[in-house]
């Protein structure tokens, strides 16, 4: 793992210590990408003939390169769990997107005020919102 990877990796940990807060992230985090993804999904940006270009598409290829930009192996390994994230958050009726957006960050503030007892890494560095699920694929693969 790259350094600057494993530097963020750390940095994100550190607001995520408890096994409490961080069981809330594996129901959380997932419910939030999804519902981003479903709900960013109705946002169409241009259209070319049949294709459509929506603001998911767009999330999906910045929210990539920078997980390149940190390690490209992780970019790699990131890129079937966003595929399949997306996936489920297109077929998802919007009213059950919504309703998983809100249920996700309730399970965010339920870790960090319950079991951290300390706000989340977000609100610090804004860039900890697209490390949250990488983080949760490295400590999957235990590389966190």
């Amino acid at each position: 793992m790259s350094t600057s990877a494993q530097q963020r990796l750390v940095e994100y940990g550190r607001f995520h210590a408890t096994p409490g807060n961080i069981a809330c992230h594996w129901v959380g985090i997932p419910m939030i990408v999804i519902a981003v993804f479903g709900l960013l999904a109705r946002l169409p940006l241009f259209s070319a003939g049949d294709m459509a270009v929506t603001a998911a598409e767009l999330l999906i290829v910045i929210s990539l390169a920078y997980y390149a930009r940190l390690d490209v192996g992780l970019a790699a390994l990131m890129l079937p769990v966003v595929v399949v994230l997306d996936v489920i958050g297109r077929l998802l009726p919007f009213e059950v997107n919504v309703t998983m957006f809100l249920v996700g960050w309730a399970f965010q503030f339920v870790g960090h005020a319950v079991y951290e007892k300390r706000r989340p890494a977000f609100m610090d560095d804004l860039a900890s919102l697209l490390i949250g699920p990488l983080f949760l694929l490295a400590k999957a693969l235990r590389r966190a």
